[in-house]
């Protein structure tokens, strides 16, 4: 148990741990919001776009909280760099994945300006 708590000594001024909580508390409380508006307009478009972008969305979520439970010590570091970190890439494959979704569709046509 020492050895834990000289851990969090180390990477957790303890001068700096309001303004760190508040920070991770605004964010929770921002992709919360984000996530809400999400979840709207995927019930009002159904399309998989707006699917995929509510789930990046809910993941921030989950992140931000995971973040939140570390500065409070509920989740050990290992699990929050196991969390945050897959979370990133899984974000990154999300995105990607509705850019490539949303390219020229077959109605889309692309002209060439006439010479």
């Amino acid at each position: 148990m020492v050895l834990a708590m000289s851990f969090a000594d180390e990477w957790l001024d303890p001068q700096l741990a309001p303004v760190l909580v508040a920070i991770i508390v605004l964010a929770v409380v921002g992709t919360t919001a984000l996530f809400a508006v999400g979840l709207v307009a995927y019930s009002r478009r159904r399309t998989t776009r707006y699917s995929l972008i509510t789930v990046v969305l809910g993941v921030l979520v989950v992140r931000s909280v995971t973040g939140l439970g570390t500065v409070l010590g509920l989740v050990p570091m290992t699990v929050h760099h196991l969390v945050e970190h897959g979370f990133d890439f899984l974000i990154a494959v999300l995105v990607l994945y509705a850019v490539y979704r949303s390219g020229p569709t077959s109605e889309t046509v692309s002209r060439e300006p006439d010479d």
